[in-house]
């Protein structure tokens, strides 16, 4: 049955790839909702050409009023899940091709949502469809769930949860191989203050679009003449930061140029709001933005916030500030925490208000961390799937990144990335290797027959 499988999937790589070309086409970023439509017309789009695929692959499909759907095979009580998300973070800039027109270079597709997560559900679509077609029997069904809103606040989730029973076990292909079984508590939170009349004015400033995302740009508008301009200069000079600085008819424009990236992995990317807090303290700005660049600034651990918490099992805490507008008079920014497991919440909320003191906490969300046993039937059935067709170490891994593995009782992340891929998530010239996502569908494959397969 297994060769039979994988015989499939390799026949099908051309098809996978017109799918997931077609997918990525569809521009389904976050929108204003519209009836049967939560997230925008682009969102459901996007849904129904999935639900149409699943359909056209035998599966028994159900629609929630657009907030998700999931595609069935097999009739068995029991079934196990894989969760998956159609929804895009925004382009972003540097892109060298176009983000929504899928452009195929040999066996490289670039395009926003390919590696997350369009290609992923979809291979983990076509695992199920040679499962299907292969005629492999089932003592558990297996249950592909498609959400719609992954990268912002998961009312997807929610609204599945309260119209449906939600599996207990399975994964989401929504993150690395070989396999993540512990991911990070969350603390994210917006703020604001008002401007101060004093020192340097920041008339204009409006950069990023989700909280969870590194910005590579920040632009601002500053008054100020050519010795303000000259300081700009000095500045990347001295810090050998990428700035720009020129006079145009409303002020002095200042460009910082980062690197981009998810908020979970600061390692090598640089914020470029803090890079422009930073030099905006040393132009002597004062008030809320002085504070931003003392409190955070350009430090990725949150030290000058008292929150830099670490342990073995998950590593360091993250702490990224992926919004900052100025609107009204008021300064808004957010930050996005990824906290180790053994930290208190509730102790590292009291510790931001107090640091944060001069600022209205807008809105603040808790999310608790989340583990599966690494000797669970889940993880060593996934392990042994990675590991016997790849050959490579399996031992499972943690992370600051969420997926919706966190909404099952035992759920984990797994693939569709390896462990020599570049970190292209949330970034510009965002790719997959069609060879490594055809491998992936055979991983999918082989693990779901080992946990569902009579």
């Amino acid at each position: 049955m297994k060769s039979k499988v994988f015989a499939l999937l390799d026949a099908w790589k051309e098809d996978y790839a017109q799918t997931l070309m077609r997918y990525v086409e569809v521009p389904s970023l976050k929108a204003a909702p519209l009836p049967n439509a939560p997230f925008g017309a682009e969102v459901r789009r996007m849904l129904d050409m999935a639900m149409e695929d699943c359909r056209r692959f035998g599966f028994v499909t159900r629609d929630f009023d657009g907030y998700a759907a999931d595609a069935t095979l097999g009739d068995a009580p029991e079934a196990i899940a894989v969760l998956a998300h159609l929804d895009v973070v925004p382009a972003g800039d540097g892109w060298d091709t176009p983000p929504f027109e899928a452009v195929r270079k040999d066996d490289l597709v670039y395009g926003r949502g390919t590696g997350d997560d369009k290609g992923p559900a979809i291979a983990a679509m076509y695992a199920m469809r040679a499962i299907r077609e292969a005629g492999v029997p089932l003592k558990r069904s297996i249950r592909l769930i498609l959400g719609c809103d992954e990268e912002s606040g998961w009312d997807d989730m929610a609204y599945y949860c309260a119209h449906t029973e939600m599996p207990e076990t399975g994964f989401s292909p929504d993150a690395s191989f070989p396999l993540i079984n512990t991911e990070k508590a969350m603390l994210s939170l917006g703020m604001s203050a008002p401007l101060s009349p004093e020192g340097l004015q920041v008339l204009e400033m409006y950069t990023g679009e989700r909280m969870n995302v590194i910005p590579g740009e920040c632009v601002c508008v500053v008054s100020g003449g050519a010795d303000t301009v000259d300081g700009v200069r000095a500045f990347s000079q001295e810090t050998g930061m990428d700035y720009k600085a020129e006079l145009t008819d409303k002020g002095v424009r200042i460009t910082a140029t980062g690197i981009p990236g998810h908020s979970a992995y600061p390692a090598g990317r640089r914020n470029a709001i803090g890079m422009m807090l930073v030099l905006l303290r040393r132009l002597g700005v004062q008030g809320p933005l002085a504070a931003l660049a003392d409190l955070y600034g350009m430090e990725s651990n949150g030290a000058s916030l008292g929150i830099a918490y670490s342990d073995e099992v998950s590593g360091a805490l993250t702490c990224n500030m992926g919004i900052l507008h100025l609107e009204n008079g008021r300064v808004y920014a957010t930050l996005d925490n990824r906290v180790p497991i053994t930290a208190d919440l509730d102790q590292m909320e009291k510790t931001l208000r107090e640091k944060l003191s001069g600022f209205t906490i807008e809105h603040l969300k808790k999310t608790a961390p989340h583990h599966v046993p690494a000797d669970s039937e889940l993880v060593t059935c996934l392990l042994g799937a990675y590991h016997d067709n790849t050959g490579l170490p399996a031992v499972p891994e943690y992370t600051g990144g969420g997926t919706y593995a966190k909404v099952l009782k035992q759920g984990v992340a797994f693939g569709a990335y390896f462990p020599d891929d570049p970190d292209l998530a949330h970034q510009a010239n965002e790719y997959v290797n069609l060879n490594k996502m055809i491998l992936a569908a055979k991983i999918y494959a082989d693990a779901l027959m080992r946990l569902c397969a009579e």
